[in-house]
């Protein structure tokens, strides 16, 4: 008997090979646990009957085929490291630990070196991330040659007397380690082992390096499909809308709740033409390749896909408002399904009933593909073919095609030839008019939620529906639903804040003053305590709001997923709440504003601060710090205490990777209370593991400064989109146990300065002052500060202020000024000008800030300051962020691999002892103290 196998064939591909027969239904739709909640549709019961028709498939075949694919994602999973994780998900704590593999750019030596391989990249936004291949230890020659002649076989030959079993639907062995793993198959298997919130990371990661995202996830071990609704949330797209009279502006929302045409791309059977090149070219303006859907022609795209056939991805095509890249002139979202559509009709079903239109591509028709597609008589998408008629049988597909027309609603043009002489520039050009002409007609056009509302009709599982992260959902709804205004409700229901921690911080301040100059006398100093405690009372006469105490019902509960379902939809919640809402629906038109890298006055912001999760934090601890002020005073009994728990409750988010406000945005002061109650809970959590590494990064706003932490570390301060938080933010970033030891601490915490130095000139008086003391603090609390740099000429006087008082004190942390290249989009190396300005002469505002701290007669250039060796390679030049030009541009190489290079010496800084002492948190706590 002679098979010919086919690499990369789905285990239904291979059934309909033996004798043109499928000995499974299409695939997602096994019986399994599940099998009676399944609302089977009308569509895929007569499909089924004709199956039965044309091959007598009966139930006993059937039922023996989910052990070979459930063995065969168990060997995957097995295979790359990750059968541990069935149970007991990969978390992103787990994905974001510093380990001695962050410190240097490995090669994967092993299958199960490649999840963590793929994550280390995706997380540094590295755009090679898919690419990764294996480096042996084993030299090549010493490779049995049967392997590689075996992994290229693609006849397979048995003898006629031996039984045929269901081990022929497994010869399309599973990599081995010498073996290549496809990416799509280590995809699948790292978004199956992860919890719900490290999928959100990988597809948010995936998104800024614009790799088409997965919306569909094939599960052949558990029968089920996952739609990855929740994965998605995070992602946000922002575009140029141009309407048809007026002004166009950039426009933002969230990439689940924006309505736009989408259109399917499936194949049938075989095709000579790759779907997902012919997707990447439509994609592509010009002559700017775009590799967003991963195919065959890459480096590792022709290893056999063994687990990711079902999988459905999703990309969305963005216009920036500039006629040459503008391929089409609002968003459009393309979908791609990985497999034959007869092996996954759930999949297939799906796409019919959410796309503007499907594009089939194949060689040739079946009557099986035929009563296929007539099941889906009847829809209102529109349906198109393209052709290789000279591999398949052309008279056959065309008898099936004029049988389709009418029932698909077809005509002639629906009808698209491609073979190889084919003008491939001018077919993308036909294939793209079709697709702009769909969608400026009346079509369907769905967001991804209303998406997920389909694919919960057909059956197929939604990740947003469980239990905990709908629970959250409501009490989310509950809050924001009450906010009309933020202003108001600020005012209204956070009323702790504004004016009386206003008053109450300057109180503060002039006390610290004063008892620190001994001046004014005692008397001055007892009214300004007394002042400080009438209004601490007035505080603590205060009961907490209904919606901070429901805020503080969904942090306190008892499942740890569900209090993280609950930060993230008041995230989004307070997101959406604060966004203006223009008279035109549907969504909101954010004008394009300039960014200030210079002088920025925090009185004349463009726009006010938004109401963010960290304003219900900070109400919070100001009824500690009231709290905690009359305790200490003998005013309040400790046991008449209510909100002592609330720094345990705060640490929780801290140590799930929420950033805390350290020094408030609003009084630019810093709530000592709460700050020292929130370390010491950190340093009774952490036990024994409480040594410490404080980094800080420093600069104007607009510098990238966040973007640049958020890619070192993983971590989520907020970027400079529209108007963000203004304080200055802390996370923690947990050193793996088996590396503390070699780095010398045990975590770090990472501070983001956020937009509390906004470039005072030194001659800004009170301003400037405010600015100064608050970078001392900041680099006075760390043992590595980076300082971020953009198109300026001097340092930020405040922060070179700062360096100068440090000096004085001997308290110098370990320093890197990073100079960011923001305006060269496609990101060459800096030209020569740009790698001068720390080494020329300083400009006046900077000899001012020299000249008040009594150094400004000796210093003729930076390099004169005892803190400023060039020699010692402080000076780093960042690539630009983007390599091409957004929305549709990836994260530049060179900024990935520069941030990588600047991660690496930091921590080698670290591990070499060369930053200040590393600190343990008692120690932290006095230092805050102190400065």
């Amino acid at each position: 008997m002679r098979l010919v196998a086919t690499p990369g064939a789905s285990a239904g591909e291979r059934g309909a090979r033996r004798g043109g027969r499928s000995l499974c239904p299409p695939a997602g739709l096994l019986p399994g646990p599940w099998f009676s909640a399944v609302p089977w549709t009308a569509a895929y019961l007569e499909w089924r009957e004709m199956e039965a028709d044309d091959y007598g498939t009966n139930e006993a075949q059937d039922s023996d085929f989910p052990t070979v694919e459930r063995s065969r994602l168990q060997e995957m999973l097995l295979l790359l490291g990750l059968e541990t994780y069935q149970t007991q998900k990969l978390s992103l704590q787990d994905a974001l630990q510093i380990s001695s593999d962050s410190m240097r750019n490995w090669a994967p030596q092993a299958p199960k070196d490649l999840p963590w391989n793929f994550l280390r990249k995706l997380q540094a936004l590295n755009t090679e991330a898919r690419s990764t291949t294996m480096v042996l230890d084993v030299p090549p020659d010493t490779r049995p040659a049967e392997k590689e002649s075996q992994m290229e076989e693609e006849i397979i030959y048995w003898d006629a007397a031996e039984d045929i079993s269901a081990d022929i639907y497994s010869f399309s062995e599973l990599p081995t380690p010498d073996t290549p793993v496809n990416p799509l198959d280590l995809l699948c298997a790292l978004l199956l082992s992860s919890d719900g919130f490290l999928q959100q990371e990988i597809v948010l990661k995936m998104s800024l390096c614009q790799f088409a995202l997965p919306l569909v996830l094939p599960d052949s071990e558990n029968h089920y499909h996952t739609f990855l609704l929740w994965a998605l949330r995070a992602v946000v797209r922002t575009w140029w809308a141009q309407p048809p009279r007026g002004v166009g502006g950039l426009r933002e929302d969230s990439a689940v709740l924006s309505r736009a045409p989408a259109f399917a791309f499936v194949r049938m059977e075989v095709s000579s033409n790759s779907k997902s090149q012919l997707l990447n070219a439509v994609l592509s303006p010009g002559h700017r390749p775009r590799d967003c859907f991963w195919h065959r022609d890459l480096s590792v795209g022709t290893n056999p896909r063994e687990i990711a056939d079902g999988l459905v991805e999703v990309s969305w095509f963005l216009p920036s408002g500039r006629e040459d890249l503008d391929v089409f002139p609002e968003p459009v979202a393309f979908l791609n399904l990985r497999g034959d559509i007869g092996s996954h009709w759930l999949q297939f079903k799906l796409l019919t009933e959410i796309s503007s239109a499907v594009f089939i591509l194949t060689d040739n028709i079946s009557r099986k593909d035929y009563k296929l597609l007539y099941s889906m008589r009847g829809s209102a998408t529109k349906y198109y073919f393209i052709l290789s008629p000279y591999r398949g049988k052309r008279n056959t597909n065309l008898r099936f095609l004029n049988k389709l027309i009418p029932v698909l609603k077809m005509d002639h043009s629906h009808v698209l030839v491609k073979v190889s002489s084919t003008d491939s520039a001018g077919f993308v050009r036909r294939v793209r008019s079709i697709v702009a002409h769909v969608a400026r007609s009346p079509c369907r056009r769905l967001s991804v939620e209303e998406m997920a509302h389909a694919a919960r009709k057909l059956g197929l599982r939604v990740d947003e529906d469980c239990d905990e992260c709908q629970r959250a959902k409501q009490r989310m709804e509950r809050i924001t639903r009450r906010i009309k205004d933020c202003d108001t409700y600020r005012r209204d229901e956070l009323r702790l804040q504004g004016d009386p921690w206003r008053k109450a911080a300057q109180v503060e301040k002039e006390l610290c003053q004063a008892q620190r100059a001994g001046d004014p006398p005692e008397k001055g100093r007892a009214e300004l305590g007394h002042r400080l405690l009438e209004l601490r009372e007035q505080q603590n006469r205060q009961d907490p709001a209904w919606g901070l105490q429901e805020f503080i019902a969904g942090i306190s509960s008892a499942s740890q997923a569900e209090k993280q379902y609950f930060l993230r939809w008041m995230e989004w919640g307070l997101a959406r709440v604060a966004q203006p809402r223009p008279r035109q629906p549907p969504e909101t038109i954010l004008t394009l504003r300039p960014k200030h890298c210079g002088v920025v006055d925090f009185s004349e912001l463009l726009c006010p601060e938004p109401l963010g999760v960290e304003h219900f934090l900070r109400e919070m601890g100001q009824f500690y710090e009231a709290e905690s002020c009359l305790v200490e005073a003998g005013k309040l009994p400790a046991g008449q205490r209510r909100f002592a728990h609330f720094p345990g409750l705060a640490l929780e988010l801290l140590l799930k990777g929420l950033p805390l406000e350290l020094i408030d945005g609003s009084t630019l002061s810093t709530p000592l209370r709460w700050v020292t109650g929130l370390l010491k809970e950190l340093h009774v959590r952490l036990e024994r593991r409480s040594r410490l590494v404080v980094l800080s990064a420093l600069g104007a706003p607009g510098t990238g400064k966040s973007t640049l932490l958020n890619t070192m570390f993983g971590l989520r301060f907020a970027t400079g989109r529209g108007c963000g938080p203004r304080g200055a933010f802390m996370q923690l970033v947990t050193v793996a146990e088996s590396f503390s030891q070699d780095l010398g601490c045990d975590h770090i915490l990472v501070i983001d300065s956020g937009g509390l130095i906004g470039g005072a000139l030194a001659t800004a008086g009170e301003r400037f002052e405010l600015e100064a003391s608050l970078a001392t603090l900041l680099m006075g609390l760390s043992s590595v500060t980076v300082v971020s740099l953009a198109e300026t000429r001097d340092i930020p006087p405040a922060i070179l202020h700062a360096f100068l008082r440090l000096e004085k004190t001997g308290h110098m942390p370990n320093y890197q000024f990073v100079y960011q290249n923001l305006q060269d989009v496609c990101g060459p190396s800096p030209r020569p000008r740009e790698r001068r300005p720390l080494l020329e002469p300083p400009g006046d505002v900077n000899r001012a800030a020299a000249q008040m701290e009594k150094q400004g007669d000796g210093i003729q250039m930076l390099a004169d300051l005892a803190f400023c060796d060039p020699e010692k390679q402080h000076i780093w030049h960042i690539p630009g962020l983007w390599h091409g030009v957004p929305p549709m541009a990836a994260v530049s190489l060179g900024y990935s691999e520069a941030i990588f290079e600047l991660k690496r010496c930091l921590l080698e800084n670290i591990r070499n002892g060369l930053s200040n002492q590393n600190k343990n948190i008692q120690q932290l706590i006095e230092l805050v103290r102190r400065l």
